[in-house]
């Protein structure tokens, strides 16, 4: 089972050796770790390519510079592995991670793995906040994802059988981590390990904030994302046929 880790950068570089340090050591000598840059001008751009000198498995490219979910959409369909893991540039994942999930993919009807994952400020130190899994009251099922999502994208993996289906990401969907589980669960299963296998680093500088929008804001996105959602059950039709979990039954 290959294993790719897509990693979105952009100015990272205060924080992307630490968590380099934290993944490589847990992928074995066929894995790949993709990093796609969409901008590196902090000057950590020799950092990166030093990362990527010193272990093979790193592949750099240069990513869209449209934002953080055109970043995610380019560097997904460069994956060549089976399970695709979603990494940001400044967190740490937990020893043991990778084989933790990867057992959950034993059963081949599992789509995609969420974990839970323990808070931490930017030098590192733990929070005494409530997990990710506590925070979000995380479980699956598209209701409860719409109103708040449980979904991501550091806690997940999936099979890469999603991506056909995933990409490219709508460009009204804000959330490509609810996108991307939204798809795993009309495909088979997902998983919620409610252990913390990764230490989030909260900083000024976060793409997800902890913090709502107004409420205008929040119904215009509800909006498209329930917009988008019929255009996910039309894509999972047009490469099956039809449902993926109405195969199952038939077969």
């Amino acid at each position: 089972m290959k294993i790719s880790v897509a990693l979105a950068y952009y100015n990272g570089g205060a924080y992307i050796k630490e968590q380099t340090d934290s993944i490589l050591p847990q992928l074995d000598e066929k894995d790949e770790l993709i990093i796609s840059v969409d901008d590196a001008s902090d000057g950590s751009m020799p950092l990166l390519e030093q990362i990527a000198g010193e272990d093979s498995r790193v592949r750099l490219l240069k990513g869209p510079g449209r934002g953080v979910v055109r970043n995610f959409d380019y560097v997904l369909r460069k994956c060549r592995g089976d399970i695709i893991f979603l990494s940001d540039q400044d967190d740490v994942w937990a020893a043991g991670k990778v084989s933790r999930v990867t057992e959950a993919f034993e059963d081949p009807q599992v789509m995609a793995v969420l974990h839970d994952a323990q808070l931490m400020n930017q030098e590192g130190k733990f929070l005494k906040e409530p997990s990710v899994f506590s925070w979000r009251a995380s479980r699956t099922g598209m209701i409860k994802n719409v109103i708040r999502n449980s979904y991501m994208g550091c806690c997940m993996a999936f099979r890469r059988e999603l991506v056909p289906v995933v990409c490219p990401i709508p460009g009204e969907m804000y959330m490509h981590d609810f996108w991307i589980g939204m798809a795993a669960e009309q495909m088979g299963k997902v998983v919620l390990i409610d252990e913390p296998l990764l230490f989030y680093r909260r900083h000024q500088a976060n793409v997800t904030d902890l913090k709502h929008g107004s409420l205008g804001d929040m119904l215009n996105k509800r909006i498209n994302m329930m917009r988008c959602l019929r255009l996910l059950k039309q894509r999972v039709q047009a490469v099956y046929g039809q449902d993926k979990k109405d195969l199952e039954k038939e077969s």
